[in-house]
């Protein structure tokens, strides 16, 4: 998992080759701006995720893997808090593979928890349990899906 700037995002472009494709979109749009639902970058191997997600509490947050990507999570509107749990720590889950997540019972209490400002961004690997989006407030946030090389 990594926390930072987003002005930092492309000293970690060596992490994987379509992190760069990341950096660009972000360059050259407007996270705000950009429509709800998937937003097309390259195909299936980078694409960005915009959502708008319903005040929850962290009892509410399930918390979720994935197996073939990699999640590049900015909140835009405001802050949002996040769990995490390293992968080793949690128990084998019930993985759907046709959509690349498995999601651990909702109460499930993450190991720790962190705040996200809107102008930083959290990339959680294949090794990092996360629950997201437990925010106070509605939230828009988007999720770089960046295929695992």
């Amino acid at each position: 998992m990594i926390l930072d700037s987003l002005e930092n995002l492309k000293n970690y472009v060596s992490l994987n080759p379509n992190f760069e494709k990341v950096v660009e979109f972000i360059a050259n749009n407007k996270l705000a701006d950009l429509p709800l639902g998937r937003n097309e970058i390259m195909g299936d191997a980078v694409f960005a995720n915009v959502m708008e997600v319903k005040p929850r509490t962290k009892d509410e947050a399930p918390l979720e893997i994935h197996r073939r990507y990699i999640d590049i999570q900015i909140p835009i509107s405001a802050d949002e808090l996040m769990g995490y749990t390293p992968l080793a720590e949690l128990p084998a889950p019930d993985y759907i593979e046709a959509d690349d997540y498995a999601l651990y019972p909702v109460g499930m209490e993450a190991r720790d928890y962190f705040n996200v400002k809107n102008d930083q961004f959290v990339v959680f690997f294949p090794q990092d349990g996360h629950a997201p989006a437990i925010t106070a407030v509605p939230l828009k946030k988007v999720v770089f899906k960046v295929a695992i090389q």
